[in-house]
């Protein structure tokens, strides 16, 4: 084992090697985050797929509107809305749209429905060989490397054509949602000491009724909360082409990787807590602010409780109230608003309507408190991550799952990425990083005899 002080001192080196001057961003026009000055993203790419609105520009300045969410052209609102017109789940419609490009036809999706629930169902031997023999504690890298070993599965796994690449894609999206229940209780079995019970993905239903039931152990639920489960997943789907992982698709589809090593790093890139951990940040937030609010209805004390998070006198000490705030979303994140009204009938049917009441007060009060403690502070409107955590701890969604959930979803706009990125051809993805030593700075090497 590696001497803890050797490392200490070789990590100080590595400090002191790399550290780079602030100021240097500045003075070489570094977009650091590929963000300009005013918060906006760098312009890297075009797409056909996903759209999100939060902001126009008008005589060089950004201008506040309601957000708005669009798939291939289509106002996430509206799909939503037309799904629960007709009573029926949502998530394969979407899917289907954001992979090929159109709305089903009912015969079309009647045939989608029927293949996605073929595919749901594991290959012999996948689940012991790439879930169940070598269970993780973390149930994306258990994704991940579910995803690595279906690359072993396929007879030409490295195929660049659109033709072999849709089938890929629509295996993952499929596969996915019982990758991650065979994966989580996988964990609950070997690391929690929970019974092993694993069931077999049921042909009739969709994708969200199939999760409850796979990680259920009693494999029941209501109606409503799997048309709550539904609209998560729609929401989670696609956030265009600049959100980390979507790019991290581009970045290693244009360097002409396979689809399963592609959906493995974006699944990666979505672990990270600025990304697809984010609800995790906000429900450990929020559990502080229950335990030391003493009456969530009570908005004077609420507001004293959000202050001292933002003057760092609580929370974690960024100054940050997670689930506030968004990169593009300015007056409101359309995902919260329709997230909201499913935590509400949730909230009332499981009565925690004072809990629903304390999400609505942080988000009514938050964004001013905010804008009062830092001037000049962008316009704040609540984000999904404030409602989907209070949604899936109402739907007796163990943490664990809350992450991996979201990849059940993205992955289908991952798919869709990758196969606008092969479509198009464009050139391997490989920006700039600018050196900033000088040749005068350039070290001379010394024999390693000579060395001290």
């Amino acid at each position: 084992m590696i001497d803890p002080k050797l490392l200490t001192a070789r990590a100080e080196d590595v400090r002191k090697m790399d550290a780079i001057d602030p100021a240097l961003y500045h003075k070489y026009g570094v977009k650091r985050g590929l963000r300009n000055a005013d918060g906006t993203g760098v312009l890297v790419g075009l797409t056909c797929i996903g759209n999100v609105h939060g902001y126009v520009v008008s005589e060089g300045e950004k201008q506040p509107v309601p957000g708005q969410l669009f798939y291939r052209g289509f106002d996430v609102v509206d799909l939503v809305r037309g799904c629960e017109k007709d009573d029926r789940f949502g998530f394969e419609e979407c899917a289907y749209l954001l992979l090929f490009g159109r709305l089903p036809t009912k015969q079309q999706l009647a045939d989608w429905q029927e293949i996605l629930a073929e595919y749901r169902r594991l290959p012999d031997g996948f689940k012991e060989k790439a879930i169940i023999r070598a269970a993780s504690k973390d149930l994306m890298n258990a994704i991940a490397r579910a995803v690595l070993t279906a690359y072993t599965y396929d007879e030409n796994p490295d195929a660049l054509d659109l033709e072999t690449n849709l089938g890929q894609a629509v295996w993952l999206i499929a596969a996915f949602p019982t990758i991650a229940a065979y994966a989580y209780r996988a964990k609950a079995h070997y690391h929690l000491g929970h019974s092993l019970v694993l069931r077999y993905p049921d042909p009739e239903k969709g994708t969200a009724e199939n999760l409850l039931g796979l990680i259920r152990k009693n494999g029941e639920y209501t109606k409503l909360e799997a048309e709550t489960l539904d609209l998560a997943l729609i929401l989670h789907a696609e956030h265009g082409g600049g959100n980390n992982s979507s790019f991290v698709t581009h970045v290693i589809t244009s360097a002409y990787s396979d689809m399963y090593s592609t959906i493995a790093a974006a699944t990666l890139s979505l672990k990270g807590s600025r990304h697809g951990g984010a609800n995790l940040r906000t429900m450990r937030q929020m559990a502080e602010m229950k335990q030391n609010i003493s009456k969530w209805t009570d908005k004077g004390e609420v507001a004293d409780y959000i202050a001292k998070i933002v003057n760092r006198q609580a929370g974690d000490g960024t100054g940050l109230v997670y689930g506030l705030g968004h990169a593009v979303y300015t007056l409101s994140d359309p995902r919260a608003v329709l997230l909201k009204e499913k935590a509400r009938k949730l909230a009332e049917a499981q009565g925690r309507m004072d809990e629903f009441a304390l999400y609505d007060t942080i988000e009514t009060l938050g964004p001013d408190i905010i804008r009062k403690a830092h001037h000049g502070a962008r316009e704040v409107c609540a984000n999904v991550d404030l409602y989907s955590g209070f949604v899936y701890d109402m739907l007796g969604i163990p943490q664990d799952l809350y992450t991996p959930l979201f990849a059940v979803a993205r992955v289908v706009g991952w798919c869709a990425h990758r196969m606008e990125e092969l479509d198009n051809a464009g050139p391997i993805i490989r920006p700039a990083y600018k050196p900033v030593y000088k040749a005068r700075d350039v070290r001379e090497y010394q024999p390693l005899s000579e060395r001290e």
